[in-house]
C-alpha cells in the first residue's frame, strides 16, 4: 500500500480519538478525506473544519461513489450496515493499525507501548523534541551548536489530546521523525518497527483479545523484536526481566536502573525529583558507567508522571544516540518543566479553596491506584469523592476485585453504571456487583442525570472523576454547571 496512491480516504469511526490524527494527517496531506461517527464530537467538528467530509447517520448513501481506502476502527461491529456495504463492494479496508504502520514504515519511528503511560509520555516525547521555529532562530542566533541539539522536525500521533499543542495530532513542517503511540488492543502495534520504543507497563488487560496475561506478555515480546537492528528499548526496570532485547535500557528507582530516581517531592501542582544517569560506556575497558545527576521539576503531579517523564528523557537521549547527535540534557529538563499535561489524565478542572475537581481517564485498577496515590500525595488531609463509570462487562468481570481494592482508596464511591463500548451484557456482571465488593460504608451507585443534585447536596472537598466511556460528556456538565450556576460557596 504506498501512500502517494491514495487520493480519497474514508474512516469508519472517525471521530476517535487514534482515528482523527490519522485523518489530520491525510488531510494535510491534501487528500480527500470523508467519515462516519456515531455522534458529533469537538474532535469531528475540528476535523470538518479542516477539510473532512463527515456524517452520523449509518446511510450507505452519503458514501462517496470513489474511493481508494476505507480505514476502520475494532470498535465498528461487523454487522454494521457500512461496514457490510463496503464488503461487499470489495473496497480496500485496512484497520487503523495498518495505516499507521504504514506511515511510519518510511520515517524513523519511536514508539511508546505499555497497558498504563503511553499516551502522557507520547506527549512528553513530543514537547521534548518539538521546538517552535523561533525558539530554534534563537538558539541558532545565540549558539549555533544547539541546533544540533533542538528541533527535530517531528510527527507525532497521541492518544489523547496534548495540552501543549491542544491536539492529538503534532506535524511539523520538513517532520524526518514519527512519535507514535503503540497500542497493545487487537496486537495494533506489532504493526510498527521502531529505532528506539518505550514499554511503560504490561499489567494483565484486553483479556477478551488475549486471553490470558502470558498471551499479552508474548505479544509485547514481539514488540520489542520489532526494533529495528541497533537501536534500543527503553523499559520500566521493575518488568525489564520479562523482555529480551540486546540493547535494553532501564529507568526506575533501583540501584540497576541505567536511569535513576531518587527525592521525589509533591506538591499540590508539581513534583521535583532526581535523576541520575548510569550508562554504561561501550568504547571504554570493561564498560566502564557513565554517571551525571540532575535536578528536575514537573509541572503535573504523580509519582507514575515521573515514571513518564524519565522515560520520555531516556527515549529522547537513546534516539539521539541512534541518530548519532549530542542532546543538550539540561535544556531537555527545561524543556520537561514546560509539559502541561494531557486532558483527561490528572487535569484539574477547578482549584478553588474549598473545592477541587480532577478528571482523570483511568479505567484500570492499576491506573486507579496510581491516580489515587498521586491524589492523596498532593491532597493528603481532604475528604476524596470518586465516581466511577467501569469501561466494558469483561473488564469488569475479570478485574472485579482488583477494582474494588483500588477504589477503596478514596473516602466516598460513587459508581456509575457500565459503558459497554463495543460488548453485549454478561450476565451478573454490573455495578451492583461491583459495588458489593468495595469495602466501603460511604459507597453509592448513582444514575448519570442524578449526579450534579448529588453533588450540590453533599458538597465533596475534593472531587476525582474516572473512566474511559460517556464520562466525558458528564465531566463537562459538571464543569459548566459549576461556573455556569456559581455553585463554589456551596462547596
Amino acid at each position: 500500500m504506498k501512500l502517494d496512491k491514495i487520493d480519497s480516504i474514508y474512516f469508519l469511526g472517525i471521530g476517535g480519538i487514534g482515528m482523527s490524527a490519522i485523518a489530520r494527517f491525510f488531510l494535510l496531506q491534501g487528500k480527500q478525506v470523508y467519515g462516519y461517527d456515531l455522534t458529533e464530537t469537538e474532535i469531528t467538528k475540528q476535523l470538518v473544519a479542516e477539510g473532512a467530509q463527515i456524517h452520523f447517520e449509518e446511510d450507505v448513501n452519503k458514501i462517496p461513489k470513489k474511493l481508494d481506502i476505507v480505514v476502520y476502527t475494532p470498535a465498528i461491529p461487523q454487522n454494521h450496515e457500512e461496514y457490510q456495504y463496503f464488503v461487499r463492494s470489495n473496497t480496500l479496508m485496512v484497520k487503523r493499525a495498518q495505516i499507521l504502520g504504514t506511515i511510519c514504515q518510511d520515517y524513523p519511528t519511536i514508539a511508546i507501548a505499555g497497558t498504563h503511560g503511553k499516551t502522557t509520555t507520547t506527549a512528553m516525547v513530543t514537547q521534548l523534541l518539538v521546538q517552535k521555529a523561533e525558539s530554534r532562530k534563537q538558539k541558532a542566533e545565540t549558539n549555533p551548536t544547539l541546533l544540533h541539539s533542538y528541533g527535530h522536525p517531528v510527527l507525532s500521533f497521541i492518544g489523547g489530546v496534548a495540552k501543549n499543542f491542544d491536539s492529538n495530532f503534532v506535524c511539523e513542517d520538513g517532520f524526518d521523525t514519527v512519535i507514535v503511540e503503540a497500542d497493545e488492543f487487537d496486537r495494533s502495534f506489532l504493526t510498527l518497527y521502531p529505532q528506539v520504543a518505550i514499554i511503560t507497563s504490561m499489567d494483565a488487560d484486553h483479556l477478551d483479545v488475549y486471553q490470558s496475561h502470558q498471551h499479552l506478555l508474548t505479544s509485547f515480546q514481539l514488540f520489542a523484536n520489532q526494533i529495528q537492528p541497533g537501536g534500543a528499548l527503553i523499559i520500566y526496570d521493575e518488568i525489564a526481566e520479562q523482555i529480551a532485547h540486546s540493547n535494553k535500557v532501564t529507568y526506575g528507582f533501583s540501584d540497576k536502573a541505567h536511569y535513576q530516581i531518587s527525592n521525589i517531592q509533591h506538591y499540590t501542582t508539581k513534583t521535583t525529583f532526581g535523576l541520575e544517569f548510569k550508562l554504561p560506556q561501550h568504547s571504554a575497558p570493561h564498560h566502564h558507567i557513565i554517571s551525571s545527576s540532575h535536578h528536575l521539576t514537573l509541572n503535573v503531579p504523580g509519582k507514575h508522571n515521573v515514571l513518564n517523564a524519565v522515560a520520555a528523557i531516556a527515549v529522547c537521549h537513546q534516539f539521539a544516540k541512534w541518530k548519532g547527535i549530542e542532546l543538550d540534557l539540561t535544556s531537555l529538563g527545561r524543556n520537561l518543566a514546560g509539559f502541561s499535561g494531557v486532558k483527561r489524565r490528572y487535569d484539574i478542572l477547578i482549584q478553588g479553596d474549598d473545592f477541587v475537581f480532577i478528571d482523570d481517564y483511568a479505567h484500570h485498577p492499576e491506573e486507579i491506584s496510581a491516580f489515587l496515590n498521586a491524589v492523596k500525595s498532593s491532597y493528603p488531609t481532604q475528604k476524596l469523592t470518586g465516581v466511577f463509570q467501569p469501561h466494558l462487562y469483561s473488564r469488569t468481570r475479570d478485574f472485579a476485585n482488583e477494582f474494588a481494592r483500588a477504589l477503596e482508596l478514596l473516602d466516598e464511591v460513587i459508581l456509575l453504571d457500565i459503558y459497554p463500548a463495543r460488548e453485549k451484557p454478561i450476565e451478573g456482571i454490573t455495578s451492583e456487583y461491583l459495588l458489593s465488593l468495595i469495602n466501603k460504608e460511604n459507597k453509592k451507585l448513582i444514575k448519570k442525570e442524578e449526579l450534579w443534585a448529588f453533588l450540590q447536596k453533599n458538597r465533596p472537598e475534593v472531587l476525582l472523576t474516572m473512566g474511559a466511556g460517556d464520562i466525558e460528556g458528564v465531566v463537562r456538565k459538571l464543569e459548566i454547571d459549576y461556573f455556569l450556576f456559581n455553585f463554589a460557596p456551596h462547596f
